[in-house]
């Protein structure tokens, strides 16, 4: 007989969109919490600041039945000066982490959707930990910083590998790869 390690459900799909609807800036808003407050400890109550005001929020949704379920990842954009471009607190769900690409994907949505707003240059300041996935997105490294006591790295996109996305509402739907797990 075959024994089936016990595991958490995850949909097949994923809507990678700018956040439309008050449940899906809430979830980003509990999502952030969770990771940066909970998890990382980075802040001590919570990680909300100025830029939330002027950013445009991006999310990852989870779907059942095609119909969006729970926010499960979360970035936002702003733009800083004419043309300068930045993305800032990335965040995937830890029940999600192992789910095919929902941070890359991400990032390539922030990325597109500000370069057809006239980015001229998008920046981010990202987590030591995932330099290396930014470096196989075509972005290039800059300075080392202390951000929040936090160590990043300071990091630009190559924008030739993001064309404009032009509406970020609608996103795109990923489908994560199926993946069988037998003993």
């Amino acid at each position: 007989m075959i024994e089936l390690e016990p595991r958490h459900f995850q949909c097949p799909g994923y809507y990678i969109r700018a956040a439309s609807k008050a449940f899906e800036a809430e979830g980003a808003t509990a999502l952030r919490h969770r990771v940066f407050v909970k998890e990382q400890g980075i802040f001590p109550d919570h990680d909300r600041d100025d830029i939330d005001l002027i950013a445009t929020h991006l999310v990852a949704l989870s779907t059942y039945a095609h119909e969006a379920d729970q926010v499960v990842g979360t970035v936002r954009i702003h733009e800083e000066a004419p043309g300068l471009w930045w993305g800032s607190r990335l965040a995937v769900d830890r029940d999600f982490r192992a789910v095919g690409h929902l941070g890359a994907e991400l990032i390539r949505l922030a990325v597109c959707c500000a370069n057809a707003r006239g980015c001229d240059r998008f920046l981010a300041h990202v987590q030591m930990q995932n330099v290396p996935l930014f470096h196989r997105m075509h972005w290039k490294s800059l300075e080392e910083v202390t951000i929040h006591g936090t160590p990043h790295m300071k990091m630009a996109a190559d924008l030739i590998h993001y064309p404009p996305c032009p509406d970020p509402v609608s996103g795109w739907y990923h489908r994560a790869p199926v993946r069988e797990h037998l003993s």
